[in-house]
């Protein structure tokens, strides 16, 4: 066993790095102008990934960090959905739709709080708007087991749907009811029998480390009893306290929760089980059976991440559609309103619900393709950035370089002239290693209360 004590003093607020530069970096200088400038000049090419926000849930889980909306009234459902046409209708007067969409995925909230009538609307919603799907198109949705029936499977696989993840964060009792989301292990079997009765492509499961009350014993309960449901893919998360952020979050006991060496002990044994059961490492928290496309997006160099987590559908503009979306350019991020009556003003406008984003400069660029090859291989090819932005590696990152010694000597990584690589412990502290690319972390460092710990 490792010694987890001594990677303890990296435990420090850090960026997950869906994005670079990361949302705290979203401003109102970016004008609603320059967005759509935009979206109506990127280059008609590049094919187009979707997110949609399905924002609504009944209850709340006290460990979610999502932007959700709690109701048990149809009527705002039904009201959302004329919002998202509303959208989708103006966003065809800006971006060109006859691009060919190569990926759609529901996030939330719970899109299977909607009913099957209600999911089968969107999605016919979307289909009438945005008509050149790719026959390879990989169309998701994040489910929550307690809320899935046949009519809702049924209508997701007559659309295409091919690829589904569950969230089931841990089985322990204990852990559920301090969460506030006791979610039984055959309610969850259940729902992805279900899943496999509708022919999902590929169907996964999430999990949560660093939760109340769990340790390496709990959570190994909890890999054992997951490993019975045979997912494709496994992604691991480390939770991302943040009391200030999220006020449900404040329900937890801090005491409760494990202290960073645990949590790292947990995150080392989950590699080692699952690697030992025939599932890859892929980026910092995705595992996946070594058929799975993840891998093929490895070896192309296509492999992807963005606000979804790891991706293979790189090399396409993200369009974020509702509430609190976010989309993505080769140059821009964009977020739309978290409010919902500063959404809807906007749409009743004629606008879309833009409220903040940013323009990435030369050097935003250059430090998110390191950041992003380090988040995604746990490595860099020195000599394939240079010949891509034509500088001398070592020299612009100077400062990161020297920041990077003290992980040298751990034998958390080496350097060479052609490469960095992270070692195996490595990649539990890749958010520490990505951290010196990144310019604007200096302002944030006297500050506790921006990111989420690393470990």
């Amino acid at each position: 066993m490792l010694d987890f004590e001594k990677y303890t003093k990296y435990s420090k607020p850090g960026p997950r790095y869906t994005s670079y530069p990361t949302a705290l970096e979203f401003k109102d200088a970016y004008a609603y102008e320059n967005y759509i400038k935009n979206l109506e000049t990127q280059d008609s090419a590049r094919p187009l990934s979707l997110y949609f926000h399905l924002p609504f849930c009944r209850n709340a889980c006290y460990f979610c960090g999502c932007n959700v909306v709690f109701t048990s009234k149809e009527d705002k459902m039904l009201r959302y959905i004329e919002y998202l046409k509303k959208e989708m209708d103006i966003l065809t007067q800006h971006v060109d739709v006859k691009r060919e969409v190569i990926q759609l995925h529901f996030g939330g909230g719970t899109p299977t709080f909607f009913t099957a009538p209600q999911l089968k609307e969107i999605i016919d919603l979307i289909k009438s708007h945005f008509k050149n799907f790719a026959t390879s198109a990989e169309i998701s949705c994040e489910i929550d087991p307690r809320h899935i029936d046949e009519d809702q499977m049924k209508v997701m696989s007559d659309a295409g749907f091919n690829r589904v993840s569950f969230g089931i964060q841990d089985f322990n009792e204990k852990v559920q009811i301090a969460v506030h989301r006791v979610q039984p292990y055959q309610i969850t079997k259940d729902a992805m029998d279900l899943a496999r009765k509708y022919n999902m492509v590929s169907v996964n499961v999430d999990l949560i480390y660093g939760l109340p009350y769990q340790t390496l014993e709990t959570f190994k309960e909890t890999l054992t009893l997951a490993l019975t449901l045979n997912p494709d893919r496994f992604a691991v998360f480390n939770y991302a306290h943040v009391p200030w952020l999220k006020k449900t979050m404040r329900k937890i006991d801090e005491t409760t929760l494990p202290v960073p060496s645990e949590k790292l002990a947990i995150m080392q044994y989950v590699i080692d089980f699952l690697t030992s059961n025939g599932y890859k490492m892929v980026g910092m928290d995705h595992f996946a059976k070594p058929e799975d496309e993840l891998f093929k997006a490895i070896e192309t160099g296509e492999l992807h991440r963005n606000f979804q987590g790891y991706t293979t559908k790189g090399g396409a503009d993200l369009i974020g559609v509702g509430l609190t979306s976010i989309g993505e350019g080769v140059q821009y991020y964009a977020q739309n309103f978290k409010d919902m009556g500063e959404y809807e003003t906007a749409i009743e406008a004629g606008k879309l619900p833009f409220e903040r984003g940013v323009e990435l400069s030369e050097d935003d660029m250059i430090r998110q393709y390191v950041i992003m090859e380090l988040m995604s291989n746990f490595s860099l090819d020195i000599k394939r950035f240079e010949k891509e932005f034509n500088i001398n590696f070592k020299e612009y990152f100077a400062d990161a370089i020297v920041a990077l010694a003290i992980f040298e000597q751990e034998d958390l990584l080496t350097i060479t002239d052609d490469h960095i690589r992270c070692s195996e412990t490595g990649t539990l502290l890749i958010r520490n290693i990505s951290m010196p690319f990144d310019a604007y972390m200096n302002k944030h460092a006297s500050s506790s209360k921006t990111f989420s710990k690393t470990l």
